[in-house]
């Protein structure tokens, strides 16, 4: 599916990517879900987070947390209060460390509380885009606190590519079984 560039396109890539995660793991294999991620083994996968997450319920709170990172940074501009995307001290180019403070923060949350958190999250974002226009959502800079990019692109990247990369995650997990 081509990257959303509506509102409509955008809620229908939302809803249809959780949708598709849930489906995932209804239907992931019981040893699956009970085994400990590792891919270790695969060259291909290097980067940080495949490595940092260890299971389900770390996949579905990282899911969790940007979408308090969207909300938060939506309701405190409109509120008048400039903050940008990435709380402080992060930046884009230390995100990664920002994600393995999220993993340290769940790791006694329970999976039952890491889907709860996640679906009510996910609710909560569909109703905050639902609130704009398609224009608000996607002319770029139309608000000063974007910056050159649209707030479409940033619902974007914290809902359905997000869940594209949960699902590719836990299907590599699962076909290990």
């Amino acid at each position: 599916m081509a990257r959303p560039a509506t509102k409509k396109d955008l809620l229908t890539a939302a809803e249809t990517g959780f949708s598709t995660l849930w489906q995932t793991i209804e239907t992931m294999k019981s040893e699956a879900l009970a085994a400990e991620f590792d891919f270790s083994a695969d060259e291909k996968k290097k980067e940080a987070h495949w490595g940092r997450d260890k299971n389900l319920r770390d996949v579905l709170v990282h899911l969790y947390e940007w979408h308090q990172l969207l909300l938060h940074w939506v309701r405190s501009n409109q509120s008048r209060k400039d903050l940008p995307f990435l709380p402080e001290p992060y930046t884009w180019k230390t995100y990664g460390e920002m994600n393995t403070a999220f993993w340290k923060k769940h790791q006694s949350t329970d999976l039952e509380t890491a889907e709860d958190l996640l679906k009510t999250s996910h609710a909560e974002v569909l109703d905050c885009i639902d609130q704009f226009t398609n224009d608000e959502l996607f002319v770029k800079k139309h608000f000063n606190w974007t910056g050159t990019t649209s707030l479409g692109s940033y619902c974007v990247s914290a809902t359905s590519s997000h869940y594209d990369w949960a699902v590719k995650k836990l299907k590599a997990h699962n076909r290990k079984f």
